[in-house]
């Protein structure tokens, strides 16, 4: 039986059918601001994230859902919504994801509601999502940011991805083919930052910080932490 996941949305923001209200494009930016973080599959995206998420504690990491199975280590609800693919299906075609793709063979999607909620609230929300999801982000939000991460070449990338040790041979040869069309959509990005040195990747990632707050107000907005309930299994 699939989870019962309320996104942690206990606010007066819903309609008389119990749904989130959703929030226009133009209101996105006046409460809060859209960061789209992008690149290939092994970049180090996440490397890059973790230690500015910790000197910036005013941003919040949306949590993507996927239909994929955990990797060692994974917690459902912190690392990502581990849900089935009929789940998934059924959440498409309400509408209830921002952005979705496959990938892989398996689908991801950014979850709308903990999203607009975050937004709402004056709080300057990340996604780290894949090319496709963040064209699909640009239609709905032109003015968010996006940021394209990429790797300093592509055999530095594979090697990467071998590292990781995740993944077989077939799917390293998908993984970068993909990532060749992939970097070739860079230039649609407002911000791309090679990620060769970790020190001054993420230091040219928090310079881009600038152009974030610049829509927010100066005082920090308050932490709002999104708990899962769930169904007895």
């Amino acid at each position: 039986m699939d989870k019962i996941y309320n996104w942690g949305i206990h606010t007066g923001n819903l309609n008389s059918s119990g749904a989130a209200l959703a929030i226009k494009p133009d209101e996105a930016l006046k409460k809060g601001s859209l960061i789209v973080f992008t690149g290939p599959s092994g970049v180090g995206k996440g490397t890059l994230l973790y230690p500015l998420l910790k000197r910036h504690p005013e941003l919040h990491l949306s949590i993507s859902a996927t239909t994929r199975s955990p990797r060692p280590g994974e917690v459902d609800g912190q690392h990502y919504y581990f849900i089935s693919r009929p789940m998934f299906q059924q959440m498409v075609e309400r509408n209830e994801l921002l952005e979705w793709a496959e990938f892989a063979g398996n689908y991801y999607g950014t979850p709308r509601q903990p999203v607009e909620y975050q937004i709402q609230h004056g709080r300057s929300v990340v996604l780290e999502i894949e090319l496709e999801g963040a064209r699909q982000v640009r239609q709905s939000y032109p003015n968010a940011l996006q940021i394209f991460i990429l790797p300093p070449s592509l055999a530095e990338l594979e090697n990467r991805i071998r590292q990781r040790g995740h993944d077989d041979e077939v799917s390293i040869a998908r993984r970068l083919k993909r990532a060749q069309v992939e970097i070739k959509a860079a230039d649609e990005f407002d911000i791309q930052i090679v990620n060769d040195d970790l020190d001054d990747a993420l230091n040219q990632l928090e310079n881009s910080l600038p152009f974030i707050h610049s829509a927010l107000s100066p005082q920090s907005p308050p932490v709002i932490q999104l708990p899962i309930s769930q169904s007895a299994p």
